[in-house]
């Protein structure tokens, strides 16, 4: 009996030491242990270097990897080596061309001005905003929109359904300040980067300041734009 006791209270430990991860799986992911740092020279490494500051060389050093690594581990970069490759690149070019929009984002006329309150989706630069007529009402501001095979569907919409404590009926995550407009896709906030690659299921994700913001802003009725493609998809 004694054995079999011990054997019961090994295996119960060893089922509630499972449940910690499986619950971190259900919220904002958890930061990444920190692998060793690579010594190998990426294809990128120049641009890298100069995105962060360091002295442009072209040549991996031990403190460009730490800084590389800090970058890719603060965005959920994977893997998070410090290697200067084109996943991490691509983040760092994003954030430059958001950076150069400005507060002018809809300077392309793509997004319509003729519909009175409007939040608009640029999923090429994967940006968002919202605009009254030619008025900039809010942002624009980085979102994360549908990955690969889960592409954030394009074309105008309307807000249909808000929630703000809605909770995914299909990945039984949290979705705050949930605004639908398009068949289960909505604007939500959620605790990752908004350069987390490789994207949403669909919904457009924001940070909560700014997913609280369109909370306020948008009704339902109003109308969503969404256009462009998202680097990858």
């Amino acid at each position: 009996m004694g054995d079999i006791r011990r054997r019961r209270a090994v295996a119960l430990g060893i089922t509630s030491g499972l449940v910690a991860p499986l619950a971190l799986t259900l919220g904002a992911a958890p930061a990444q242990a920190a692998p060793s740092c690579t010594t190998q020279t990426g294809p990128y490494q120049k641009k890298v270097e100069k995105f962060l500051g360091r002295p442009v060389d072209g040549k991996q050093s031990s403190a460009d990897c730490k800084a590389i690594q800090a970058f890719q581990t603060k965005h959920g970069i994977t893997p998070n080596a410090g290697y200067a490759g084109p996943v991490t690149w691509g983040v760092m070019d994003l954030m430059l061309k958001q950076k150069a929009v400005g507060k002018n984002p809809n300077k392309d006329g793509k997004c319509p001005v003729n519909k009175g309150r409007i939040a608009c989706v640029n999923l090429t630069l994967q940006l968002s905003w919202i605009q009254d007529g030619k008025k900039l009402v809010y942002g624009p501001v980085p979102v994360r929109t549908g990955r690969n095979g889960y592409e954030t569907r394009t074309g105008l919409k309307k807000i249909y359904f808000r929630n703000i404590d809605h909770v995914s009926s299909i990945y039984h995550v949290p979705m705050p300040y949930s605004q639908f407009f398009d068949g289960g896709q909505a604007f939500h906030s959620v605790g990752v980067s908004m350069w987390n690659p490789p994207g949403s299921h669909g919904c457009v994700n924001m940070t909560k300041t700014d997913a609280k913001k369109y909370w306020s802003l948008l009704k339902n009725g109003d109308d969503v734009y969404v256009y462009g493609r998202k680097p990858g998809t």
